[in-house]
């Protein structure tokens, strides 16, 4: 297919190269970010979509999106699909497709998990809000940059499900990394409490797959030093449109919304801007009871 690729930051850039080292012709374009090899470099946004079957875009936030489909979207091909790899709120991503339905174009909205370590090795799972017709064209795209991709629904169902997924997470890594300071200061061994919890009721995947003590299970972002896989910041901007979007429909968030306001603080008020999302560990580590 013929590609255009906005938005070449940590997760954008390695997913269009693995698209063109499929055999893809893929056209970049980023405000800041280098074109990836393999990948041709855009004069500017409207010339990296201008006959693309597909355009995806990875961009910060839902009014970044909506100002760049705006001003693509007239630019693109009639019968392509746009579809946005963002994290963003749902209703931005249901404007977003609405502009481009009207323009006659196919939508998706298609959150990715994973990570940088996901784009780069082409293993991260794909949630999908659109039309069935949209998701048959892309899945190709989809199978070379992930492992998996889930149709979850209409337009917004794909961001729906990664709030969610997010929301469930946050919470999770926040309470692995309270429960590894209470067994510091219940004299428990980091390792035997692993043992335990990563084969018992209190497995997860905050605990087996990312595990927030360093040295103790799979090589993890603590391993080195809490540089981020998954910077708290970003943590801290999913949280925020879970609770965001449970306002929206007047949802009861009370564990989303504390792990909200942990996250807040230690981004903002903290040392945590900059640091993987499990080094809240360090912070509960030093810290008391009041």
């Amino acid at each position: 297919m013929k590609i255009g690729f906005i938005g070449l930051g940590n997760m954008g850039a390695p997913m269009a190269a693995n698209l063109a080292r499929a055999g893809h012709e893929v056209t970049g374009f980023d405000l800041a970010a280098p074109c990836p090899e393999d990948v041709n470099k855009a004069q500017d946004a409207d010339d990296a979509v201008r006959g693309a079957d597909v355009v995806i875009t990875m961009l910060p936030n839902g009014a970044i999106l909506r100002d760049v489909a705006a001003q693509v979207i007239p630019a693109m091909q009639s019968g392509a699909v746009l579809c946005d790899c963002s994290t963003v709120d749902v209703e931005s991503a249901r404007a977003v497709a609405q502009m481009a339905l009207a323009a006659g174009l196919g939508a998706l909205d298609a959150p990715v998990s994973g990570g940088v370590g996901g784009a780069g090795a082409g293993t991260l799972t794909f949630m999908v809000g659109g039309s069935d017709s949209a998701f048959a064209t892309v899945l190709p795209l989809f199978e070379i940059m992930g492992q998996k991709a889930v149709h979850c629904g209409a337009a917004g169902a794909g961001q729906a499900a990664k709030i969610c997924n997010n929301m469930i997470l946050g919470a999770t890594m926040a309470v692995t990394c309270e429960a590894f300071a209470l067994a510091d200061k219940l004299g428990l061994d980091r390792a035997r409490m692993f043992d335990v919890v990563s084969t018992s009721s209190g497995y997860s995947w905050s605990m087996n797959a990312y595990c927030p003590a360093p040295g103790i299970g799979p090589q993890s972002p603590a391993d080195n030093d809490y540089r981020p896989g998954f910077a708290a910041e970003l943590m801290l901007k999913d949280l925020r449109l879970s609770q965001q979007a449970a306002d929206a429909v007047d949802a009861d968030t009370p564990m989303g919304a504390r792990a909200t306001e942990l996250y807040t603080d230690f981004v903002e008020n903290e040392d945590g801007r900059g640091r993987d999302f499990s080094a809240l560990l360090p912070r509960f580590t030093t810290r008391g009871r009041s």
